[in-house]
């Protein structure tokens, strides 16, 4: 008994493992592809709307293939999904670098989205699964460990660039070498379904259960748009804020989505402890306070150190939101397995694509100073809409 129980411990152990690595395979793929855009740009002589037009592409090829993942995570199940649809990521990635027109650069774009998308629901709902066996909160730490990939994606692509590596090349080993670790991870997954379709999934006693279901999936699905948000503010406005507001330099107009994606991924790197301790409910409602006070202050009290601390505060105050509406909505009664990710994952891409332009038109019809009160209602949202999760990391459910 003693030798069955140290196995499935040291199964969990590589299964939460295999998790943590399929998020960083997750943000290393395209993040290395990001610094070598412009490469892409002159290569394909595209001018700068020509680029924007292709991007589009991503968020796109995400929104149209976002709800498949549920249906792919029921076949497959969710550990193979997310591995395998890492390697073909990774391929679709290389493509980019051959893409011999706009044409087909935006096509390229678009199945990189959607796979994306696809392999982000795997994962999360992988990690939840792994969660469930661990009783207790794990998630937020796998999403910190995507930022990490971010930040390694990132630098392995502008070392690249730096040493001249032919963008070819560059992608190409980045496939062939990290495709290789994903097909390794899917080995360290947990076996088997990720949960067997209830017998009475269509007795008329799950109707109710479904419908209600709707309305609990739209709160969650605002809840994550406020998380969206405050994410994008960091990274589309903070610089411009600081560069043209308040006269910041250059070298110190990029510490605002510097001081927000450090503080998010510190963070989520501790959030799983602090989510045990006090529930998701209280965290995240104490998440949306703090969010609104530091933007709010830094708003009120404009200088360079209040906004740096601002958007630091903010992004510690949504480190834990999204992870925990994942987890809230992979929970909820009367739905297929994968469908309550795959929706808030879909809705959160929409907060994404949404928030830019929205906040762009209130600075043009105002200041960017105004707009960015948008952040300080993200904030409120949260306080208000976090009501809706669960008070504690609910463990119950068994992961099949």
């Amino acid at each position: 008994m003693a030798a069955s129980t140290d196995t499935d411990a040291a199964r969990l152990r590589r299964a939460r493992v295999a998790v943590a690595g399929c998020f960083f395979l997750n943000a290393v793929f395209y993040a290395s592809l990001v610094p070598r855009l412009p490469e892409v740009k002159a290569q394909l002589g595209l001018s700068s709307t020509a680029l924007g037009a292709a991007l589009a592409a991503l968020p796109l090829g995400a929104l149209l293939a976002g709800l498949s993942s549920a249906a792919f995570i029921r076949r497959f199940g969710s550990g193979r999904v997310a591995s395998y649809g890492l390697v073909a990521l990774g391929v679709t990635v290389w493509t980019v670098s051959v893409a011999p027109n706009w044409l087909g650069l935006a096509a390229a774009l678009l199945v990189i989205g959607a796979l994306d998308a696809i392999v982000d629901v795997a994962q999360n709902a992988h990690g939840l699964r792994v969660q469930r066996l661990y009783q207790r909160s794990i998630l937020n730490a796998f999403h910190g460990v995507w930022s990490i990939g971010a930040v390694a994606g990132g630098l392995l692509g502008s070392a690249a660039a730096g040493l001249g590596v032919p963008l070819g090349a560059h992608l190409a080993g980045t496939a062939v070498v990290f495709g290789a670790v994903a097909l390794v991870i899917s080995r360290a997954m947990l076996p088997g379904g990720d949960e067997p379709e209830p017998a009475a999934e269509d007795h008329p006693r799950e109707r109710p259960r479904r419908r209600a279901a709707v309305p609990a999936l739209a709160v969650l699905g605002v809840l994550a748009a406020c998380g969206a948000f405050v994410e994008d503010a960091g990274a589309s406005w903070s610089a411009l804020y600081l560069r043209t507001e308040l006269d910041a330099g250059a070298a110190t107009a990029g510490l605002g989505f510097v001081a927000l994606s450090v503080a998010m991924t510190v963070g989520r790197l501790t959030g799983d402890r602090v989510v045990d301790r006090f529930g998701r409910r209280r965290v995240a409602r104490a998440g949306g306070a703090l969010t609104a006070a530091g933007m709010g202050l830094a708003l009120a009290l404009p200088s360079v150190p209040t906004t740096l601390a601002g958007f630091a505060l903010a992004g510690l105050g949504v480190a834990t939101l999204i992870p925990a509406v994942y987890q809230a909505a992979d929970e909820l009664p009367g739905l297929p397995h994968g469908l309550g990710l795959a929706v808030i994952n879909w809705l959160l891409r929409i907060g994404f694509l949404v928030s830019p332009p929205l906040i762009g038109a209130l600075a043009d019809a105002t200041s960017l100073r105004i707009a960015l009160l948008a952040v300080v209602l993200a904030g409120v949202g949260a306080l208000v809409l976090g009501r809706s999760l669960p008070g504690r990391p609910s463990t119950d459910r068994s992961g099949g």
